[in-house]
């Protein structure tokens, strides 16, 4: 089988993958594979060459598609499974998952973009619904501790379809004995050129007039929640995340805002998973100077980096490489040939053969 030249930097490294305590935590390549799916290629790649490595395979999310997975897979939460509604009202079966009182929500379940065909995609229409109807299920078994994973959306109704479905519920759920949490690495705020509307409405199908509109909508919509409550949370960061579902939490709910990576890393343990590790292979679909700003491969170095661990940085796409390794990244590889299409590289069959092969 082809293997890939081997940078300098790390070389003495996987010379002795015989002997090591490997960590594997991926994210989804968003549109190709989960993190699962990653994990597991990976680790296929580095079996074959060294069967008697340990390796530790985590699922990660920030906050988006997957964000369930740890929770069921590592933790061993249970799933839940519910009929609620897609973006566009129809009816769909989505997963969250609990333990005890607490419920784990992630909000592309019911108004993912991933739901939507490309010629679906409306954020005039698309709706939040579905979300609430989680959140419901999830308070009827009996659950008070809500961890909502915000991502992955394919709506910009700033959460009215949501609280379409909570107004009845919303003197219950807002007594002390409930609290919300929203995990999201997005710190946009509701409104304005660095809101939802302008920055992520465009890539959910909207034209720019229907992006003026949008924006519109919010302001008008921030404006009377502000009189109604005495305080406007529009502003905020992360206001602005899932097409404005993090403000409705933040107005409606008093849900307190986290960095996905980081809640998701403390309660899996991911300090102690560290312990006695040689090495850490985290990625995503597109590295850039983007990563540096919080997503998920860039907290998971830091962490590993506390504990004197290496990491490396897997992606189809590798931007700004000598940023990334200043940074911290013991090494940024491209899983891809060189000349690859984009089309095939998407290819999940294509895209995992291509990390088996990149040590």
């Amino acid at each position: 089988m082809q293997s890939y030249v081997v940078s300098d930097n790390y070389s003495n490294i996987i010379r002795t993958f015989a002997h090591m305590k490997i960590i594997v935590a991926i994210d989804s390549f968003k549109g190709c594979m989960t993190s699962t799916e990653a994990n597991q290629a990976v680790a296929e790649g580095i079996r074959e060459h060294w069967p008697d490595a340990e390796i530790i395979q985590i699922p990660v999310s920030d906050g988006g598609e997957g964000w369930i997975v740890p929770f069921i897979e590592t933790l061993k939460w249970n799933e839940q499974v519910v009929l609620v509604h897609d973006p566009l009202m129809r009816s769909i079966h989505a997963h969250y998952a609990t333990e005890g009182n607490k419920a784990v929500i992630e909000i592309a379940q019911a108004c993912g973009l991933t739901l939507l065909k490309k010629e679906e995609r409306n954020p005039l229409i698309a709706t939040t619904y579905g979300v609430g109807e989680i959140i419901i299920d999830a308070m009827l078994k009996g659950c008070h501790e809500f961890i909502i994973g915000l991502g992955g959306s394919a709506t910009s109704d700033v959460g009215k379809g949501m609280l379409e479905v909570l107004t009845p519920y919303l003197n219950i759920l807002t007594q002390e004995d409930y609290s919300f949490t929203i995990a999201s690495d997005v710190d946009n705020p509701l409104c304005g050129k660095n809101g939802a509307a302008y920055t992520f409405a465009p890539q959910k199908g909207a034209t720019p007039e229907m992006v003026e509109q949008l924006e519109q909508q919010a302001q008008i919509f921030a404006e009377e929640s502000a009189t109604i409550h005495g305080h406007d949370c529009s502003q905020l960061p992360g206001a602005g995340a899932a097409g404005g579902l993090g403000y409705a939490f933040m107005q409606y709910l008093h849900a307190n805002r986290c960095s996905g990576a980081t809640l998701l890393m403390d309660m899996i343990g991911f300090d102690q998973i560290l312990t006695n590790a040689d090495l850490v292979i985290t990625g995503e679909g597109h590295c850039d100077r983007q990563t540096l700003m919080g997503k998920l491969p860039f907290a998971i170095m830091q962490r590993a980096k506390l504990h004197h661990v290496p990491t490396i940085l897997l992606a189809g796409i590798v931007s700004d490489k000598e940023a990334l390794l200043e940074a911290g990244f013991q090494d940024v590889r491209c899983i891809n040939p060189p000349h690859l299409s984009i089309e095939e590289a998407m290819r999940k069959e294509n895209a995992m053969e291509n990390l088996r092969r990149v040590f």
